[in-house]
């Protein structure tokens, strides 16, 4: 169900939080600033995944995603508004061809300290020197497994030796950020780990493993494929791998460090019980559409507001929103919303 916004909802909202529009922060009613945007430039995808579209996209990409005018005016929007950190992401953000102008109008946004890119790392090399010229902080490349064979079982795409070939290439190359991440499955969780470890010995990646999320389109695998991060976590922490401390602006994944690896290991665990008490993210939807949470079970169009470049009204209503900011996700009760898939808005 899409919700609408109207100003007396805006103006309601404020008076219950005794906000002024006028205040450069966004805070939600559990005192969590919201730093980081992430936003879904397509929600089309060019691989199948098991976990989320084992059939592949359906239908035509929308022919209505956000202009480059209008993304302009959502990047000034919110970094008006505090944010320090955007994230472009899909589906498969590289499928759009104005990507690197992206990338550039959030750079050039006073007060965007990171810039990062979400990608299945698909034709990864020939997008390394555009990302360089336009100053990409950070890249995020999906790789559920380092075996080739059960790459191309999970991705339908037989092309890990030569992403692995361009991610060498942009570690040499680029000052560019790299992190990978992989689901966490009960099949193939802890085989990965020992590759990864090995992958990570000598290069200055951090590997991330996500605990898989149930979404209406994969609730058969899930139930068979999920499983909790905690033998993992005991596992490092015998090997003597230690926690960091989480930065203002990061993600939810919780690093760990070891003296004898260059890189290091996340973990990211959305069904522990005080995951959501870190959340410093919105989303916005390649076609204008806000998710106060991944899963939450309503969104509000801000399309009409970045086609009329009216940053004030934009910011009005993002400030009108917070209240409503649900305080968790109801994964736990099986309940994951709008999100029939994660290629929706980017996981």
């Amino acid at each position: 169900m899409q919700a609408t916004i109207n100003a007396l909802e805006v103006e309601n909202a404020l008076l219950y939080t005794g906000q002024r529009t006028n205040v450069p922060v966004l805070m939600d009613s559990f005192a969590r600033r919201l730093t980081y945007l992430r936003f879904s430039v397509t929600d089309f995808c060019n691989f199948r995944c098991n976990y989320c579209l084992p059939n592949g996209y359906q239908g035509q990409r929308p022919k209505n995603e956000l202009t480059l005018a209008e993304i302009a005016f959502l990047f000034e929007g919110f970094a008006q508004l505090g944010t320090q950190k955007i994230r472009l992401t899909g589906g498969e953000p590289t499928i759009r061809s104005d990507l690197i102008d992206i990338i550039a109008l959030a750079k050039q946004q006073t007060g965007i300290e990171t810039v990062a890119v979400s990608s299945n790392g698909y034709k990864l090399g020939k997008h390394i020197a555009g990302f360089r010229a336009a100053g990409l902080t950070q890249l995020n490349i999906s790789i559920d497994s380092f075996d080739p064979f059960m790459f191309k079982q999970i991705t339908g795409f037989d092309i890990l030796p030569q992403l692995l070939k361009d991610i060498d290439a942009l570690l040499d190359t680029t000052d560019i950020r790299l992190k990978i991440n992989g689901i966490l499955t009960a099949s193939n969780g802890m085989d990965n780990l020992a590759l990864v470890l090995d992958y990570i010995k000598h290069r200055p990646v951090t590997y991330r493993f996500i605990e898989f999320m149930q979404t209406s389109d994969n609730r058969q695998l899930f139930f068979t494929e999920h499983t909790r991060a905690v033998a993992m976590k005991h596992y490092l922490l015998m090997q003597g791998w230690q926690p960091l401390t989480r930065t203002s602006d990061a993600g939810p994944a919780t690093e760990y460090a070891h003296p004898d690896y260059v890189g290091r290991i996340g973990i990211i665990e959305p069904y522990a019980a005080h995951f959501c008490e870190s959340c410093n993210r919105l989303r916005v939807s390649s076609v204008g559409k806000v998710h106060l949470c991944l899963f939450d079970s309503s969104h509000y169009d801000l399309r009409p507001l970045l086609a009329a470049g009216d940053i004030a009204g934009l910011k009005d209503v993002l400030q009108g929103l917070m209240p409503i900011k649900p305080e968790h996700h109801l994964l736990t009760e099986h309940n994951s919303g709008l999100m029939t898939n994660l290629s929706l808005v980017g996981g």
